[in-house]
């Protein structure tokens, strides 16, 4: 599902996490009267967005993080990423094993009924229900039970201490009425769903767009911006395009994709600090990228200041671990040279037995250097990235062959040939992180596909997803980023900056330091605050 694709490529952390930097090229609007100097003339916004959602519905995935502007969760994320009430009416105090959340008063599905603790209840234990096949449910193990004993409360029952619930708490509450007893995998709630978030949904063309009209009676107030379509096409070049004809309000995009709008009256491109980061996954079983070797001397031959120069047109920086760093938990003991070292690269080969042979391929026992490296063919980031492996690689006498492909073609083949995949969050370092290394989810879809399987690693992320000692969690985490470093499970590459072009000037727009989910829920996330500037 791309939804889940999109999601799996997702981290976070815990606490206040420290602002990256924010650069924004701002140029004078067009000639007054133009709908790009003055957007507040009419009601409709276009949004041009890479990725269309498999479903609408929050049990199946769908913006667990709080990006939603269908759906409400219980809290919601601060532009420095503190939290705050949202259908809550206050943070409840997390200690022990129960936690309990008492409702703001007054709100309303889109319907009209009201919000209820049952609908909160019923939301996570749908999740949690094997039955619904949800592909978020491993984020919530951590919960036993959840009971509403009266209409404005709700109680967690936890297994274990846990960390993160708070953060767990901005998923989307679903009305229970409109969705118990029935097969989710098959629910017309999915495509036409109803919440009580700022905008209340209209209609969705597949493959086209999904259109949204504001929420009159939304609790937070209703948006000035009165109807929002967004528009999906996976293709970098043609959200440019349309970007520039006009068709589009604002847009996410590539950096290079990006550039050609730095300089137009009445845009604004805006570069946002990300966690986001790209990196090689490495099938460990596999005979070439199984040695630690091979792993160890691609990742000194890399030249990531290229890659962040040439590829990013500087919008990121050169990637070591899964932390970002800038972030509250990033060990920065876990760094490198972004400048190749490849006459170290060579002798680190070389120890291992992987001897140079015909046509400057190494060899070892017989088995060359060569392994195949995948990208999504429709990510032209990805696959510069890709290139530029591949290219480097060859300098030490790896050979690395591409291969585009879509992520049908991809999914399956993860468990032999390497992959140029996405990842990355701001939020707690318990997400992504334990279902990309936990050797309890090996080989399960998009989580922890190269299948690295080490005890003292689970020892390190069940102790930090359970300790509530912030200084012990810090230093279980730097241990944790230490031994994936140590390991060269992935080798990463980049962390980017997410790249969005807007038209005219608007108030309200608060750029965060974003996950790898961004689309709406990047920098688009606070559209119903936008106003149209005086």
């Amino acid at each position: 599902m791309k939804i889940l694709r999109a999601r799996f490529v997702t981290l976070a952390r815990l606490g206040v996490v420290a602002i990256l930097g924010l650069s924004a090229s701002c140029t004078a609007p067009s000639s007054p009267g133009t709908s790009s100097s003055n957007p507040g003339t009419r009601d409709t916004f276009v949004l041009g967005l890479a990725s269309e959602p498999d479903t609408l519905n929050p049990v199946l995935g769908y913006e667990p993080d709080g990006g939603s502007l269908l759906f409400d969760g219980l809290v919601r994320r601060n532009a420095d990423l503190t939290l705050a009430p949202a259908l809550a009416e206050r943070l409840p105090d997390v200690k022990g094993t129960t936690v309990t959340f008492t409702l703001r008063q007054g709100v309303r599905f889109h319907d009209g009924t009201p919000l209820t603790s049952d609908d909160v209840a019923y939301t996570y234990q749908a999740v949690l229900d094997p039955k619904n096949n949800s592909g978020i449910r491993g984020d919530y193990t951590a919960i036993e039970s959840v009971e509403a004993p009266d209409p404005a409360t709700v109680v967690f029952h936890l297994k274990h201490p846990y960390a993160p619930i708070l953060q767990r708490a901005t998923l989307g509450i679903v009305p229970r009425r409109l969705l118990q007893g029935q097969s989710l995998d098959k629910a017309a709630f999915n495509t036409k769903p109803v919440g009580t978030g700022p905008y209340r949904f209209v209609s969705w063309t597949p493959g086209d767009k999904v259109v949204l009209e504001a929420n009159q009676s939304y609790w937070g107030g209703a948006p000035a911006i009165k109807r929002l379509v967004m528009a999906y096409s996976a293709d970098d070049n043609v959200r440019a395009t349309r970007m520039a004809a006009g068709e589009f309000d604002a847009t996410e995009l590539p950096p290079k994709a990006a550039a050609r709008f730095e300089d137009q009256a009445g845009l604004t491109v805006y570069k946002v600090p990300s966690a986001d980061y790209r990196g090689v996954m490495f099938p460990l079983d596999a005979p070439v990228t199984g040695d630690k070797a091979i792993r160890k001397a691609l990742s000194l031959a890399l030249d990531r200041s290229a890659m962040v120069g040439a590829i990013l047109a500087g919008a990121g920086r050169p990637a070591f671990g899964p932390v970002a760093p800038g972030t509250t938990w990033h060990n920065p003991a876990v760094d490198g040279t972004p400048t190749p070292d490849r006459d170290q690269a060579a002798r680190l080969l070389d120890q291992a037995g992987w001897k140079p042979g015909s046509g400057g391929v190494r060899v070892k026992d017989g088995t060359p250097a060569s392994f195949t490296l995948m990208y999504p063919a429709g990510d032209s980031l990805r696959k510069d990235l890709a290139l530029a492996v591949a290219s480097d690689a060859k300098k030490i006498g790896v050979d690395v062959r591409l291969a585009g492909l879509d992520w049908d073609a991809i999914e399956p083949r993860m468990a032999k040939d390497a992959l140029i995949m996405g990842y990355g969050s701001p939020y707690d370092p318990d997400y992504i992180n334990y279902e990309m290394f936990h050797s309890s989810f090996s080989g399960q879809g998009f989580f922890n596909p190269g299948h690295y399987k080490e005890p003292d690693v689970d020892a390190l992320l069940e102790k930090g997803r359970a300790e509530t000692d912030p200084t012990v969690r810090k230093q279980t985490y730097d241990a944790l980023q230490q031994r994936i470093r140590d390991d060269e499970v992935w080798t990463y590459l980049v962390y980017l900056q997410h790249v969005y072009v807007v038209r005219g000037k608007w108030t309200g727009i608060a750029p965060a330091v974003e996950a790898h989910e961004h689309a709406t829920g990047g920098l688009f996330r606070t559209l119903a605050e936008w106003k149209p500037a005086a």
